[in-house]
């Protein structure tokens, strides 16, 4: 795994972009596109390889993006001046956020362990500078990112322009880098998909492969803010230092409409974002950078192999003229000799020799070698220049093992930038802090600040004797960091430093905290010293600072008699494991803390603070002094918690009681004006629940002894709480590592009152009494000019509860509220008890329940209503698809208070799975009284216990026009399953029994067969009624206009019953329509998702009179159960494409463009799904059916053996009539083992067939010899015309061609009986 290397030292990406692409995100209310792109740095998980090929995985790539033309302008500014403004911008930054840093960090209970805030914001400071430098090419762009959008005029003329624009660079900037493209696709562009797909692949093939097309949706208005990681400042142009210091770029200011430190992207943008900047480093930047190293890397080692001396001693001796210095030279085209024609790499005329020139070669392979953690080769490239003088001091500290070459190292490099004069040059203090800054970051604590390194020391070299506030703070940190190796005197006299330099530059609130400190550490006395044995037993290194804090500063306050001093120690050592342990605080850091070891820490402060509280209570007993020791962590998650009351169900989403009460609010405003009241109080006498939610911080196990809830009212004081108020003190909670969880405390209330939820309280591992507070944060304030200029909150909100008399409260309760497991389709009663809870009557009570969920209200005197024998012959059906509606429940007199009752209901389970009865029932006092609302649910499991299936196809008898054949297989495991009845149901097709039902009852695995013959009622008026209205409706949905709440035509249902005695019970039928509504509706919902549901009444009706259901009655005896189950979506009959002429006709109109790609797809998809739908089905009505199987016997020495063939006819359609003609030709027969039908006679047939007319067609067969002959030798030619009346002429609507099935191996077989 690669080292993890600051910020400074990562590959610099500038970015050019076109006005329009400014434009488009400064219309999207986002920044610049490099402050978008920094906002996905750094990368994790890339790998990169050495030059001998060996991978190495990166946990961390990070990558710093620039405005092209910032960084060019940045360039010409004098150096030394640039520097000045930079040292003067970082004490202005420290200087005004100074004061809140010392008052936060004194407040602080371990300060010591903490990282200071004035160190990180200069660490930031000093790496946020990307502007390249003369002496190191760091800042010097690697890549150069050409950017436009295809919302410009001519993108192709734009990305031309972009490249063949000249780079404003001074000679001393390296112009070895990649050039790419990325081309930006909004989703409101005037680009299509397509178009820009062809300006992509335009693109690639003029520039090459090193071109991106992002899509992005840029949805207006802007989705939300989503929280990014914050940048790091940078110095701003000298136009506006004086008018701003903190750093923002001016764009990012003009077009900031959001906080800082957020983004207004979708999350789809923000993964294709993601993915953009992951391709562009793995795929181009990292594979350019290897190639780049692999060819310097080849200069580099040639001119290794021999020394230079052997060169100048033959010269020498054998009288060549010495030749001028063979330095490899740097330039684009050493890194591109391979590269194809089209170069990706930006070139330019090699500079004067009069110019200052770039980084040499050798230099950047170092840098880049670096970056890709070739460390190897990177280690010997920076040795070779350090020995040459041309740097690498300054990195080799951060590569090689801590050794005391490193402190060498580091003296030598701020030898070079600190020159001999008394005074310090700007330039060279900004250089010694950057240095220092890498050092301190890039180490690990322990090797920093070892006997071996001593780093703290580095950052003392490093400020020298320049008197600015970076220098100051540089003194400030190494004493922090000689505290923690416990030289405190020496980190006493720093911090006098630090402040006597920070007097002079007059940052006061800093110079008061470090004297102060400086004192403290200055009257310290000396610890007392440690056996080495005593380090060995707890596996602790001295140098270890935090291990020195665990175990020495605590532990030993506790063994000399400190046990309140060493209780508070440990818990400050708890707040530091659990803040430091995040990987937050990690990234932030940009270094992991190996002192902490997350597997054990927690666990030992926690035995360790537990053994001190315990001793500490066993000698002061009750009167130990723990009032001021408060526990730093929080367990409680105020977010999180809320209230819940009694009537509240716990199971059901809250969406699908919303719905319920919708369907309420819809059956009730055309009935009366009454609101259903939607109180969230509780009752008195009533309990409720305060849900907290507790997360553990910590890695490992903690116990919360004896959690409740602190409850304050305005009714009374703490006395009248107790007095009024029940208090559930729950059980002793055990949280495990990192764990989250839920407990419910319950309060009741004896006296109305107005109560708030201050706090939890418990018993910290059973020993330290703790409250934590459930205030959670006000809305931000932006009322007035001073709230949106300061950040300013409302007070603190708590849960609040009014708790009031029980005037009118309904409570509901299934009897059995076992677990119920159901069989498909069954028919289940379950009894539901109501009482009055409250203190008013109940006169009205409606329950309302799911759209799916099938259920039927038993009247009062349903035990009188007996079940009926007599078969259906006819339904009258409305054919609307009616929305679920509440149902009335029955009360023979008011509920007064106190009073209850119980209510049947049948419920018919219909969908397969685990799934829930959620009820929701509306009660009132009277009419005119406001309504009232309580919830019920009930669990339950359906299971499949019959398979079935059916299938239909045309009839070869004259009787019936088709056969239809309902499967049923007996899936249970050990059920026998009765078949009661099997009814059929369509208002065109009359369904008569082929055979009888079975007597004995469907044993498991065991499968039954019948058979019915649907025949046409000839009633076709309801066909045509019905396909009109279907046409009309779906015309107007199609063309935009509005869909009048007319009710399609109503039909009579034809039934038929296999079995004529059977007994129905009352809530058959309604079951029955229901779930057939159901069924409709789940199909209209998956098949037309774009058409509104409420429309569906209006549009779709609820029977095709083409279509046939089945209801299948069924029993099991041994376990009581009964049921049907319904079987629908069958359709029979021919249908002509009746949506035909609508679908031309809109295809044929004037098309209105859409700007929005989304309407349009919209509309090609609802007009895809009416194409597909039922209702314009298209069939060829015309099914020959020939009479085949016949033997026929003759005596072929008499002649020639002369037979009919007879082939019937049959027209399915209910409302076309049809033209044919039947050719013969034995030819066309495909069977090769039978022989051909030689026919005699006429051979072609022609006839006109009305609606569900047949008719019979007689050929002759001539055949002089046995066999067996094949007749399915023939061709159909049809025409389906348009219905006529009387006299109008033929009109075709269709025509088809078909022939006998590949597979048909109908026959006719002569024998010869002369030879019998």
């Amino acid at each position: 795994m690669a080292r993890v290397l600051p910020s400074s030292l990562t590959p610099h990406i500038c970015i050019l972009p076109s006005p329009d692409l400014e434009d488009l995100l400064q219309s999207s209310s986002l920044p610049s596109l490099p402050h978008i792109l920094q906002s996905f740095s750094p990368l994790p998980q890339v790998t990169t390889r050495t030059t001998a090929l060996t991978t190495v995985p990166h946990a961390s790539f990070a990558l710093r993006f620039s405005d092209l033309a910032e960084i060019e302008a940045a360039c010409r500014e004098d150096e030394e001046q640039r520097a000045t403004r930079t040292i003067d911008w970082i004490g202005a930054r420290i200087s005004k956020r100074c004061a809140k840093w010392v008052d936060d960090f004194e407040k602080m209970q371990d300060r010591d362990a903490a990282r200071t805030p004035w160190w990180d914001e200069l660490r930031r400071c000093a790496e946020g500078d990307h502007v390249p430098a003369r002496d190191e090419g760091w800042n010097h762009p690697m890549s150069i990112i050409l950017a436009v959008s295809t919302t410009a005029p001519n993108p192709l003329q734009a990305i031309t322009a972009l490249h063949s624009r000249t780079l404003d660079f001074p000679s001393w900037v390296d112009v070895t880098h990649l050039i790419y493209t990325l081309i930006i696709h909004p989703q409101n562009s005037p680009l299509s998909d397509e178009e820009a797909g062809a300006l992509f692949n335009a693109v690639k093939k003029q520039y090459g492969l090193h071109t991106y097309l992002l899509s992005l949706g840029l949805p207006s208005p802007p989705p939300p803010p989503v929280s990014i990681p914050a940048f790091v400042p940078r110095l701003p142009p000298p136009t506006i230092l004086n008018g701003s210091a903190d750093g923002v770029p001016p764009d990012l200011k003009t077009a900031q409409t959001v906080p800082l430190n957020t983004l207004r992207m979708s999350e789809q943008d923000i993964q294709q974002t993601a993915r953009f900047t992951r391709e562009f480093v793995t795929m181009n930047l990292v594979p350019w950078m290897e190639k780049c190293v692999v060819e310097w890397n080849e200069t580099y080692s040639s001119s290794r192999r021999l020394p230079l001396r052997l060169f100048t001693s033959t010269r020498r001796l054998f009288g060549t003229s010495p030749s001028p210095s063979q330095t490899p030279t740097h330039s684009s085209g050493a890194s591109t000799s391979s590269l194809p024609t089209r170069s990706h790499t930006y070139s330019v005329s090699q500079p004067s020799s009069t110019l200052p020139p770039p980084p040499s070669q050798q230099r950047r392979l170092a840098e880049f070698a670096t970056i890709l953690g070739d460390f190897k080769l990177a280690v010997a490239v920076w040795e070779s220049l350090r020995k040459e003088g041309k740097g690498g001091s300054d990195i080799l500290p951060l590569l090689l093992a801590p050794s005391p070459a490193v402190q060498l190292h580091v003296s030598h490099a701020l030898n070079i930038i600190h020159p001999q004069s008394a005074e310090l040059p700007s330039h060279a203090q900004l250089r010694a802090l950057l240095y220092a800054m890498r050092w301190e970051s890039t180490l690990t604590i322990s090797d920093f600040l070892s006997n071996t390194l001593e780093g703290e020391r580095w950052l003392v070299w490093a400020a020298g004797n320049a008197e600015e506030p970076p220098a100051a703070l540089l003194l400030a940190h190494a004493a922090f960091l000689s505290v923690r190796k416990n030289a405190r005197r020496r980190a006493a006299l720093w911090y006098f430093f630090a402040a006597n330099r920070l007097e002079k530059c007059g940052i006061k609130p800093l110079t008061m905290y470090f004297l102060r400190r400086a004192h403290e550490l200055s009257i310290s006395r000396p610890e007392r010293l440690l056996s080495p044995s005593f380090w060995i037993s707890e596996n602790k290194q001295p140098s270890d600072s935090q291990g020195f804090d665990a175990v020495m500063s605590g532990r030993l306050l506790y063994t000399t008699g400190d046990g309140a001093g060493a209780v508070r120690y440990f818990l400050g050592l708890l707040r530091w494991s659990s803040a430091s342990s995040s990987p937050l605080a990690q990234l932030s850091n940009h270094t992991v803390d190996i002192t902490k070891d997350p597997s054990n820490s927690d666990k030992v402060f926690l035995e360790d603070f537990q053994v001190a509280i315990s001793h500490l209570k066993s000698i002061s007993g009750e009167q130990a002094h723990l009032e001021d020791v408060k526990l730093p962590l929080r367990f409680t998650v105020p977010s999180q918690t809320y209230v819940r009351l009694a009537r509240d169900s716990v199971e059901g989403e809250q969406s699908e009681w919303e719905t319920r009460e919708e369907i309420w609010s819809s059956f009730w405003k055309l009935r009366g004006k009454e609101r259903l009241e939607q109180s969230g109080k509780a009752a008195v006498e009533e309990a409720f629940w305060v849900d907290i939610t507790l997360r553990n911080p910590l890695d490992t196990e903690v116990t919360l002894a004896n959690p409740t809830v602190i409850v304050e009212s305005s009714s009374g004081d703490a006395a009248w709480i107790q007095d009024n108020v029940i208090i559930e003190t729950a059980e002793d909670t055990v949280l495990y590592p990192k764990e989250t969880r839920t407990i419910s405390i319950s309060i009741k209330s004896s006296k109305p009152a107005s109560l708030v939820i201050t706090g939890v309280a418990y018993d910290f591992l059973g020993l330290l009494p703790t409250v934590e507070s459930l205030a959670r944060r006000g809305r931000r304030l932006q009322e007035t000019a001073q709230q949106r200029q300061t950040v300013t909150y409302a007070p603190d909100v708590f849960l609040k509860l009014d708790v009031e008399e029980a005037s009118q409260e309904l409570a509901v309760a299934f009897v059995d509220d076992g677990p119920l497991v159901l069989a498909e389709g069954e028919c289940k009663r379950m009894k539901l008890w109501m009482s009055n809870a409250g203190s008013r009557d109940i006169g009205e009570v409606w329950v309302i329940p799911g759209p799916e969920d099938q259920i039927w209200i038993e009247p009062l005197d349903g035990g009188s209503v007996s079940a009926t024998s007599i078969a259906w012959k006819t339904w009258q059906s409305d054919n609307k698809i009616v929305p679920p509606t509440p149902y009335s429940i029955p009360l023979a007199e008011k509920l007064m208070a106190a009073k209850s009752t119980e209510v049947t209901v049948v419920f018919h389970a219909g969908r397969k799975g685990k799934q829930d009865l959620s009820l929701l029932f509306v009660y009132r006092e009277a009419q005119g009284s406001p309504f009232h609302c309580t919830r019920v649910t009930r669990s339950y499991e359906v299971v499949q216990c019959l398979q079935i299936s059916t299938a239909s196809h045309p009839s070869h008898s004259r009787d019936h026009s088709f056969s239809l054949s309902l499967d049923l297989a007996n899936i249970s495991s050990s059920s026998y399953v009765e078949i009661n009845q099997v009814t059929t149901i369509s208002a065109s097709w009359s369904c008569s029994p082929l055979s009888e039902l079975w007597s004995e009852p469907l044993r498991p695995s065991q499968s039954a067969r019948i058979s019915f013959g649907a025949t046409s009622t000839g009633d076709c008026t309801s066909v045509n009624a019905v396909s009109v209205f279907v046409s009309r409706k779906l015309s107007n949905v199609l063309h935009g206009q509005a869909i009048e709440p007319d009710s399609p035509p109503p039909l009579e249902l034809l039934c038929g019953h296999v079995s004529q005695p059977f007994t129905y019970e009352p809530f058959v039928s309604h079951f029955i329509m229901d779930a057939r509504r159901i069924a409709v509706s789940r199909m209209l919902a998956q098949s037309h998702p774009r058409i509104p549901a409420s429309s569906y009444p209006s549009i779709f009706p609820l029977y095709n009179p083409l279509s046939v259901d089945l209801v299948i009655f069924w029993r099991i005896p041994s376990e009581q159960r009964s049921g049907h189950i319904l079987v629908s979506a069958i359709t029979l009959g021919a249908s002509h494409a009746a949506l035909r002429e609508v679908l031309e006709g809109v295809e044929s109109a004037r098309v209105k463009r859409s700007i929005y790609a989304e309407t349009q797809r919209e509309k090609a998809e609802t007009l895809q799904a009416i194409r597909d739908s039922e209702w314009n089905a298209e069939m060829n009505p015309i099914v020959v059916n020939v009479k085949e199987g016949l033997v026929i016997k003759h005596d072929f020495s008499q002649g020639v053996c002369k037979a009919p063939v007879e082939f019937m006819i049959r027209n399915h359609s209910l409302l076309h009539p049809s033209r044919f003609i039947l050719r013969l030709d034995p030819r066309q027969n495909s069977s090769s083992t039978l022989l051909h039908a030689p026919y005699c006679g006429r051979m072609t047939f022609r006839g006109l067939l009305e609606p569900l007319q047949s008719t019979s067609v007689l050929a002759q067969l001539c055949t002089t010899h046995p066999g067996t002959y094949a007749i399915s030798g023939w061709r159909l030619e049809t025409e389906v015309g348009e219905p006529r009346a009387e006299g109008d002429s033929w009109q075709v609507r269709h025509r088809y061609e078909q022939k006998a099935p590949a597979d048909d191996e109908s026959s006719i077989v002569v024998s010869d009986l002369s030879r019998l």
